[in-house]
């Protein structure tokens, strides 16, 4: 039972930190902004600066077969320290981001550690990882869309018998 609980919260935390690292870095900088114009956000301190840096990027042939080395791609990571609230012992959050974004990278570490106290998961929920989450799905659902148009389907046409 613990570790099923365990395996929820780490699902929980995956998916919104997932949500915050494939934002446009434009509409993650707004929903930041109009968090703290709500209330004032905790300090905090940066344990790990933003870096950027190269990571390999593997794949599978056809999706399921062997791993090979596909290339690099930029990342950039952060690690923060909320400062201790009232009853709260200091909260650290992390994030790794697509590209050299180290303002998107200190944000949504920031995002990270203030999803992870109970008095702010919500406020940052409804503010920021929802309508993050449903702008990333309306874009993954255009570029389908976009895909889709370029599909070609063959079929065979039967001569009769021969």
């Amino acid at each position: 039972m613990q570790n099923e609980t365990a395996n929820q919260a780490n699902a929980a935390r995956a998916a919104w930190l997932r949500v915050l690292a494939l934002a446009q870095p434009d509409a993650l900088d707004a929903a930041y902004t109009r968090l703290q114009e709500a209330a004032a956000l905790p300090g905090y301190r940066l344990l790990r600066k933003p870096e950027s840096g190269m990571a390999m990027v593997r794949a599978r042939a056809g999706g399921t077969g062997a791993q090979f080395n596909l290339g690099e791609m930029s990342v950039t990571r952060c690690a923060v320290v909320l400062d201790e609230a009232q009853g709260e012992a200091a909260t650290a959050g992390v994030s790794y981001v697509q590209g050299r974004g180290q303002r998107h990278a200190e944000q949504a570490a920031v995002l990270d550690a203030l999803l992870q106290r109970p008095a702010w998961h919500q406020r940052v929920q409804d503010v920021v990882v929802a309508p993050l989450a449903q702008a990333l799905t309306e874009r993954a659902a255009r570029q389908a869309a976009t895909a889709a148009q370029t599909r070609v389907e063959f079929f065979t046409m039967a001569r009769g018998e021969d």
